[in-house]
């Protein structure tokens, strides 16, 4: 019996050691993208379809899976309204999809997880309250009426994938990086000096990111010791009319083990109106990111992704990590100084280089392309944020997202695509 047992044990050690093999080194079959995700109707707003969708504000690769990928959506469906948003869903939780390309190239659904305060109870995107990374947004309903806060709400636009099957997930609200078990449950939040959630924490300069322009990508190096997270765009640093280096924002590293951080300088092709999305690791110090505009690609829309690299880049960060304001030059904010400026007082922003255009690739629809995997061997998957296949009217109302090229409502797609 002993000898019996003992073999069903060697074997079955042997089997799963050969599926773990065959799953890190089969290739996957993406000759069908791209492919929309599978969409039902979440709500119907003043007769227009709101989709079970956004995913693709941010994408990870499983850590050790091939072939299978997450990708999140953001605060939910939302136009914009006097001072604020309108939720349109006002219940909705940001959502994490884990899904994998299958045996016949297709797009697999095999998890939704919601995310959770740490009780476990799903949290919403309504905004934070005031000192608890409040962006200054209000938010109301579909029909006008004012909501409250959400504590620990989330206006996700990235996520890592941990190999402890864990996630990290970035937000445009604190701005926060969020801690999430294998279920999505909260179990920590590092957010700037200043604002009162957690115990570890960001440069106090990040809270003055622009409200609906927060922490917009986050990756983790190979090793697993650091996230790097990407500011959408320029900050209002020192304020919003002082504030006038438009090509400027700037990228944050966290050591995961000891809470130290690190900033570095990003120059943008386009100006404050624009994007610095997704970011993916290609090493330690290597990096893809997106630029983007907010045009669809049809309607002369600049969709690209650049190598970049951390080596030979100033870190930023200061001595005083506690001051508003950050880092200096002759008494001005980083964001108040010309280029020529920064590079007078011997500091370099982060080197770059076009990795791809997608318009000009594949002839990009897409209006908001944000999330990014790098696949090795010069491929790259892309995500775009289809907005719930709505955007607003105008006057506070959705109407359907439609693709100018197709005439189609957008939807979130996949595709895989070859880079320099």
């Amino acid at each position: 019996m002993k000898k019996i047992l003992l073999s069903v044990i060697m074997i079955t050690a042997i089997v799963a050691c050969k599926e773990d093999d065959t799953t890190d080194t089969q290739e996957i079959n993406y000759s069908k993208l791209p492919q929309e995700f599978p969409f039902t109707t979440m709500a119907t707003i003043n007769g227009v379809g709101v989709i079970n969708g956004g995913f693709g504000s941010g994408a990870a690769a499983h850590p050790t899976r091939k072939g299978e990928f997450y990708v999140i959506t953001d605060r939910g469906p939302n136009t914009d309204y006097l001072n604020g948003k309108k939720f349109l869903v006002p219940s909705f939780s940001p959502t994490i999809m884990h899904f994998k390309i299958n045996a016949e190239g297709n797009i697999e659904v095999l998890k939704y997880i919601k995310l959770k305060n740490p009780s476990g109870q799903p949290i919403t995107g309504l905004p934070n309250p005031a000192g608890m990374g409040s962006t200054g947004e209000v938010a109301y309903d579909a029909n006008g009426n004012v909501l409250g806060t959400d504590p620990y709400g989330m206006d996700s636009e990235s996520i890592v994938a941990a190999a402890d099957g864990t996630f990290w997930v970035s937000d445009e609200y604190g701005p926060h990086i969020v801690h999430y078990s294998a279920d999505g449950v909260e179990m920590e939040r590092i957010s700037p000096i200043g604002v009162n959630t957690g115990t570890r924490k960001l440069p106090a300069v990040l809270a003055k990111r622009r409200a609906n322009r927060g922490m917009e990508g986050l990756c983790i190096t190979p090793d697993g010791k650091t996230l790097v997270g990407t500011i959408q765009s320029m900050m209002y640093v020192p304020s919003k009319s002082l504030a006038t280096n438009k090509t400027l924002t700037r990228i944050v590293t966290f050591d995961i083990a000891t809470g130290q951080t690190k900033q570095f300088l990003y120059q943008q092709d386009g100006g404050a109106s624009d994007s610095v999305c997704d970011i993916t690791a290609l090493s330690n110090t290597e990096f893809l990111v997106i630029e983007r505009d907010g045009n669809f690609g049809s309607q002369g829309g600049i969709k690209k992704v650049y190598r970049i690299s951390l080596s030979g880049a100033s870190d930023v960060n200061g001595t005083d990590l506690s001051a508003a304001n950050g880092m200096q030059i002759n008494g001005k904010a980083l964001e108040q100084c010309t280029w020529a400026e920064i590079a007078s007082a011997g500091l370099k922003p982060v080197s770059k280089t076009l990795a791809v255009d997608l318009v000009s690739k594949i002839g990009y629809e897409h209006d908001k392309f944000e999330g990014l995997v790098y696949l090795g061997n010069n491929k790259i998957a892309v995500f775009n944020d289809d907005d719930f296949g709505i955007v607003d009217d105008g006057n506070g109302n959705p109407k359907a997202k439609i693709l100018p090229k197709t005439g189609k409502v957008d939807k979130g797609t996949m595709y895989v695509v070859d880079i320099q």
